[in-house]
């Protein structure tokens, strides 16, 4: 199997503390990607760039201390491709592809952080330029080769992937432009949402984020933020999909996806 796992970190030198490198180097993952770093090159190099068999590769924020993305992988890439071209969004490490190509097989990986609205109206409409860029992109992206999109989305879907859909309607993260912009991408777009692709009802084993506020982790009040979105090809690759919740290293939850595939 081809295990790829995906998680937000909030900070990877906090996870670290966590236990989060302890937990991934037994799982035996062909591909993690990573959000939330919240480090730069100098914080990494030497330290974080591996882990175990894994190779690190890395968008980093121009700010310290935010956002910040990576991806490890087992296999070498044949090209590494960094941000998506606009420089609004480029300077703030939300995108990093490992691409691995071969004669007739054309793959790419990415670790992917969307932006939050949650802190007010600038955010919210940054959130949805960011949208806009990027669904052209995937749509691009496509039609050029298979891929699987992995990260923290900042999107649930459905009123099924989190808990008080009703009191959130008009919140970021769940708004109808947002839920909207997701059933695109996964309808119209040809794209398939791999957990859902095989957990179609599922509620409260779905949630991948927990406020720190309330005791929402250990009431399970969540929402499904993180995801991994692929092309059909490969979403039909996948055979299981489930959620971490036995240690928390973040306020996120990993996702981990077993794929019938081979590099």
């Amino acid at each position: 199997m081809f295990r790829v796992i995906t998680a937000n970190l909030n900070g990877i030198r906090s996870a670290s503390s966590k236990g989060f490198f302890d937990w991934m180097n037994q799982k035996s993952a062909a591909i993690v990607g990573v959000q939330e770093v919240k480090a730069q090159h100098e914080h990494v190099s030497g330290v974080f760039d591996t882990a175990g068999d894994l190779s690190g590769h890395f968008h980093f924020a121009q700010k310290k201390g935010y956002s910040g993305v990576g991806l490890y992988t087992r296999h070498e890439p044949s090209d590494v491709v960094i941000g998506i071209g606009t420089p609004e969004f480029d300077d703030e490490g939300r995108w990093v592809e490992t691409r691995f190509d071969k004669p007739g097989r054309r793959l790419s990986i990415i670790s992917c952080y969307f932006p939050s609205g949650s802190s007010g109206e600038e955010r919210q409409q940054a959130k949805f330029r960011f949208l806009d860029v990027i669904y052209p992109k995937l749509m691009a992206l496509k039609g050029e080769r298979e891929f699987i999109l992995m990260g923290d989305v900042n999107i649930a879907h459905q009123e099924a992937d989190l808990k008080n859909w009703k009191g959130n309607k008009k919140n970021s993260g769940f708004l109808p432009e947002e839920r909207a912009w997701m059933t695109r991408v996964i309808g119209e777009g040809g794209l398939m949402d791999v957990y859902r692709s095989l957990h179609p009802n599922t509620t409260d084993e779905c949630y991948t984020w927990w406020s720190n506020r309330g005791q929402a982790y250990a009431k399970n009040v969540g929402w499904r933020l993180d995801y991994q979105i692929a092309t059909r090809g490969l979403a039909t690759l996948a055979r299981t999909a489930s959620v971490y919740k036995e240690q928390r290293f973040s306020d996120h939850a990993p996702l981990t996806v077993d794929y019938e595939l081979s590099l």
